[in-house]
Order: structure tokens, then C-alpha cells, then sequence
């Protein structure tokens, strides 16, 4: 128990509350009452951390920092917070699963399923999303530099604020993708899918690599944020912006 907590209990059972007038003795007793249910709860909660992984599994919180979690079943968990370092989700199912917050860095997501599920406020670096499948799926405002979305289905995702230095999208689906106001410098789109609109609105897009990507369709791209990214002979623009002079960019080792 909470020793402040402990305390008053003990106080109780002394015969300090009896002492008291009788609008206080039901006052006290109201919040005796509050602290058992939120020492219960906390109790509940700290126990859920152990438990196996399951759909609607409550790990919020939860420390599941390196360990092999691999084809778990976690549909519609929640996951709020938790610290998953360098842990093995590959080909785990995080359908509508609540991650907002959580610590994925390095972590494997390889081949998951995530469908409608929410990464909001991640921290990801590095971490390992090739082949997954995350369609409607968010990631807003999330933490995602050097991230490894390559062969990933993320149809209707949202990347809305997402920081994505160096990121990898290479051959991922992305038709109906949102990175407005993100942070794609130095990301790598070529190679990448989508049929239908991809919103671009105030992306930072500092020698994004484009070449090859037909962006016909794209909307919120300006001439300015072209101007900054790297393209090819064979990549596609929206009516009215043109190639820059200085494409294509030399080629980026690290």
C-alpha cells in the first residue's frame, strides 16, 4: 500500500476518525474508500503486465523490452506506453490496437498486421515495419527516423506531423497517405506505390529521394518543396511544377 496511505489506515484503526464530528467520519470514510479502489486498481494493473498475449490484452505501461513476441495475437490491445526496445512483434496481429506513445525503437514489426491500429506519438528509430500491413492505420506525430517501411501496405495512413529523416518506403503501398506538415528529409519514396491522391500539405521534404515516383496525382506539393527534393527524367510531377535544374541528386551512402 502507499505509506502515506498506510498511514491514515493505521490512524483508523487508532481511533483517530472515530474522534472526529460526524460529517468528517463520512468524509474520511468516503476517501478510505477512494484509495482502496485506486489501490486495487494500481494492483490490477502492475498483475496485467505478466499476463500472456491475447486480443484486448492491457500491457499499458508494461515493460516488454527485448523479448520474442513474435505471431502474437494482440487485436485490439491495449498498448499505451509500452516500452516494446528492441522486442520481436514480426508477423504479430495489432489490428485496432491502442500503441500511442509506445517505445518500438529497433523493435521488429516485420510482416505484423496493424490495420486501423494506433501508433500516434511512437518513438521508432530504426525499427523494422518491412512488409507490414498498417492500412488506415496512424502514426501521427510519432518518432520514425530511419524507419523501414519497405513492401509495407499503409493505404489510408496517416504520417500527419510524423518525423521521418531517412526513412525507407521503398516499394510500399501509399494510396491515400497523409504526411502533411511531416519531416520526409532524406526519406526514400522511390519505388513506392499508390494509385489516387498522397497529401504532401507543408512537408519538409529536404533531398527526399523521388526518383521514379509518379506524383501526378499528389496534392500540397509547391515548386518550393520540389525544388528541394531529388527526382529523375522518369519522375512524374502535378500540373504546374517542374523538375529543378539540379536532379538528379549524387547518390546517398549513408
Amino acid at each position: 500500500m502507499i505509506p502515506w496511505a498506510a498511514r491514515l489506515v493505521e490512524g483508523v484503526r487508532g481511533g483517530a476518525v472515530h474522534r472526529c464530528f460526524p460529517a468528517q467520519r463520512a468524509g474520511m470514510a468516503a476517501l478510505l474508500v477512494a484509495i482502496a479502489a485506486l489501490t486495487c486498481a494500481s494492483g490490477a494493473a502492475a498483475a496485467d503486465c505478466k499476463s500472456l498475449p491475447k486480443p484486448r490484452t492491457d500491457w499499458s505501461d508494461c515493460n516488454k523490452r527485448q523479448i520474442m513476441l513474435g505471431r502474437s495475437n494482440l487485436t485490439g490491445s491495449n498498448l499505451f506506453n509500452t516500452d516494446f526496445t528492441s522486442t520481436d512483434l514480426s508477423g504479430s496481429n495489432l489490428t485496432s490496437a491502442n500503441l500511442e506513445k509506445a517505445t518500438l525503437m529497433r523493435a521488429s514489426l516485420a510482416g505484423a498486421r496493424a490495420d486501423k491500429a494506433n501508433f500516434s506519438r511512437v518513438e521508432a528509430y530504426r525499427t523494422n515495419f518491412t512488409g507490414m500491413s498498417a492500412e488506415y492505420a496512424s502514426f501521427a506525430s510519432s518518432e520514425l527516423q530511419r524507419a523501414d517501411f519497405a513492401g509495407a501496405r499503409l493505404t489510408g495512413a496517416d504520417f500527419e506531423k510524423a518525423e521521418l529523416g531517412r526513412a525507407n518506403f521503398e516499394k510500399a503501398v501509399l494510396t491515400g497517405t497523409r504526411f502533411a506538415t511531416a519531416n520526409l528529409s532524406r526519406a526514400v519514396l522511390s519505388g513506392s506505390q499508390f494509385e489516387g491522391p498522397i497529401d504532401f500539405s507543408r512537408a519538409f521534404m529536404f533531398q527526399t529521394r523521388i526518383e521514379g515516383v509518379d506524383l501526378s496525382q499528389a496534392s500540397g506539393l509547391t515548386q518550393d518543396q520540389i525544388d528541394l527534393t531529388c527526382g529523375d527524367a522518369a519522375t512524374k510531377l502535378p500540373a504546374g511544377l517542374s523538375a529543378p535544374p539540379q536532379w538528379p541528386c549524387p547518390a546517398d551512402d549513408d
